[in-house]
């Protein structure tokens, strides 16, 4: 990776030694290199971790880049630390038969974050299942609603602090 590349990136030099001239690096660097906050290339797997008011425009600049299909998007939460929540996306480029993870931090009181359903209209149901299970919450989603459990459901179970038994 080139030099100037490595040093826009606002004194990160370090998160990005030592990473492989990789596609997907070089075009979110291209695009905008101040939206990665951190790389890390692990087993042969690249995950970039971006800015939670990039994500959209992030997608869509890795899909011009190659990597045409959303294979899955996932949620963990990390409580009591704070960013709370990490998103999750995994892209797959069929041209170069590689995946990538793209990560997001945001956190509480109301986590929110914007839609990837203009990118990839698939991630519909994905950030459904994130949205009940974990309250995250979609801006501007076409159709944010519980897809797993009652309409009347009461929390989000899958949030660390959510009772082991269930509101009562």
């Amino acid at each position: 990776m080139a030099e100037a590349q490595k040093n826009t990136l606002l004194g990160k030099d370090a998160v990005l030694d030592g990473l492989p001239e990789h596609p997907a690096l070089i075009a979110i660097l291209n695009w905008n290199a101040e939206a990665l906050t951190d790389a890390k290339y692990d087993r042969n797997e690249l995950t970039l971790t971006v800015a939670p008011e990039q994500i959209s425009a992030a997608c869509a600049t890795l899909r011009s880049a190659g990597y045409n299909f959303f294979e899955d998007m996932t949620a963990v939460d990390w409580f009591p630390l704070s960013p709370r929540y990490q998103l999750s996306y995994h892209l797959l480029s069929h041209g170069r038969k590689e995946r990538i993870r793209l990560r997001v931090m945001i956190d509480d009181p109301d986590p929110a974050i914007e839609t990837i359903t203009g990118v990839w209209p698939s991630a519909n149901y994905y950030e459904r299942e994130v949205f009940d299970l974990f309250g995250v919450h979609f801006e501007g989603h076409p159709n944010l609603r519980r897809i797993m459990l009652p309409d009347d459901w009461k929390g989000h179970p899958l949030r660390k602090d959510y009772p082991v038994e269930g509101y009562r």
